[in-house]
């Protein structure tokens, strides 16, 4: 299942990427996660690897992060694994006028056993917590 999120955020190109490349800021806007461990590499670079842990309401969800691609300021990739489910998220910044930035997440979920059955009726949701998620980073963004 793939989709596609996008949001105008009003600050310029480099501060946008300051505040997403700042892993002090993951908690701010994704507030479900809980704890991040570095487990390879070098911190959010290509070919390092995280645990971050979510509380999904009451249960804990453990995911796997592998960075797989990173160009400074445009693009910041990644291949999310946890039970039954591959997400492969490339986030795209473009500059768009004087100060304001074009963020762009596209998303390739993938599902294996009971995920593969529930995946379709769950797209909307998938879609409503992108957007969410984006939103409270756009605002965190923007207040910086």
């Amino acid at each position: 299942m793939k989709l596609s999120v996008e949001k105008v955020i009003n600050q310029p190109l480099e501060k946008v990427w300051e505040v997403f490349d700042d892993p002090d800021n993951l908690p701010k806007w994704q507030p479900t996660l809980k704890e991040l461990r570095q487990d390879s590499g070098e911190p959010g670079q290509p070919g390092s690897t995280n645990t971050l842990i979510y509380d999904e309401n009451g249960r804990t969800i453990e995911m796997k992060e592998s960075i797989t691609s990173r160009n400074y300021p445009d693009e910041f990739s990644g291949k999310y694994e946890t039970d039954g489910v591959v997400n492969y998220i490339t986030n795209h910044f473009e500059r768009v006028g004087e100060g304001s930035t074009r963020w762009n997440m596209e998303t390739d979920f993938q599902f294996s056993g009971f995920m593969r059955l529930m995946a379709p009726l769950m797209k909307g949701s998938f879609v409503k917590r992108t957007s969410e998620d984006m939103e409270r980073f756009k605002q965190l963004a923007e207040s910086q």
